[in-house]
């Protein structure tokens, strides 16, 4: 099981506050360190010092870290052009030797996009499966030949189709817990499924309809990678908990029943059991990234138990 630390910059942290965590990621043997892409704070507070671009922030980290993998839970279709886009993510794995790997969904917060300009269609599934395939076009056109698309959403003529990425594929991830278009398309263009903040009871049928997906267009269901992401609180004792709790202000029994959460043995068992359905990755939701300890903690006490 690869354990990946994932972050919410949007509620309020700095480019150093970041670099401080992925560097933590790095230290610590976790696997990766992810961030969400938006672009305003969610509920109450002021979140200073503002937003961070996503793929400014990996840009940057690709340069400040040497090993753990960099990308995005998950960018959205509305923010940027997808010729543009394949440039900036293939610029970020070339930045990093390798590194990045691409979460893009169809977004969802109106109101982050209501606040800084960008258009919000109400109708951007197919616009996820237009940019997914003409990033997939551009990055494997060779070296010296043209690529063109047409669709309803997008027009490239004649693209040189570069740059690059380093990865042959570069790792893509889809995810989310719609029933039927979503596994669609992840069969179609993932290399990685992920269910985010999702039950035990709802993340095993749903990694099941990606499989059945995988399978009606003959793909290997072994072939894409399962994964979750649940936020993470959790604590030496019970009363380290509950002060890790009180600090992002989340209630701890409602904790307990949606996340990671309680005494390491409480997360080993949650972890596992997510690997019984079969998720290889679990991305850790951080809330508090000024609390390094409970990252060191999680390494030394949750993730060498984990199966």
């Amino acid at each position: 099981m690869q354990l990946r630390i994932f972050t919410e910059p949007q509620q309020g942290a700095s480019y150093d506050d970041l670099l401080a965590v992925a560097q933590a990621t790095e230290r610590l043997g976790f696997d990766a360190f992810f961030r969400s892409d938006h672009y305003l704070r969610m509920g109450d507070g002021d979140g200073l010092p503002g937003p961070t671009d996503a793929w400014t922030t990996l840009a940057g980290l690709a340069r400040e870290t040497s090993r753990i993998k960099l990308g995005t839970l998950v960018s959205s279709v509305t923010y940027r052009h997808p010729g543009i886009f394949a440039i900036q993510v293939a610029q970020v794995d070339q930045m990093s030797g390798g590194r990045a790997e691409l979460g893009l969904g169809t977004g969802w917060f109106e109101a982050e996009h209501l606040a800084y300009g960008i258009p919000f269609p109400q109708k951007r599934f197919g616009m996820l499966e237009e940019q997914l395939e003409i990033i997939e076009g551009l990055y494997g056109t060779p070296a010296g030949e043209k690529y063109s698309f047409e669709g309803e959403h997008y027009r490239l003529v004649d693209s040189p189709a570069l740059p690059k990425p380093v990865q042959t594929p570069l790792p893509v991830i889809v995810g989310g817990n719609g029933t039927n278009r979503t596994p669609a398309i992840a069969a179609r263009f993932a290399t990685e499924f992920n269910t985010p903040f999702a039950s035990i009871e709802a993340t095993g049928p749903q990694f099941d309809r990606v499989r059945s997906a995988c399978e009606a267009i003959d793909r290997d269901p072994s072939s894409m990678t399962y994964s979750s992401a649940l936020a993470v609180v959790v604590g030496a004792d019970e009363a380290e908990f509950l002060r890790r709790a009180e600090a992002i202000g989340r209630d701890p029994e409602e904790l307990r029943a949606s996340s990671i959460a309680g005494t390491a043995s409480e997360a080993i068992d949650r972890i596992n059991a997510l690997g019984q359905l079969g998720a290889e990755r679990v991305y850790l939701q951080v809330n508090d990234l000024h609390d390094l300890e409970q990252l060191e903690f999680i390494a030394a006490e949750i993730a060498p138990h984990v199966q």
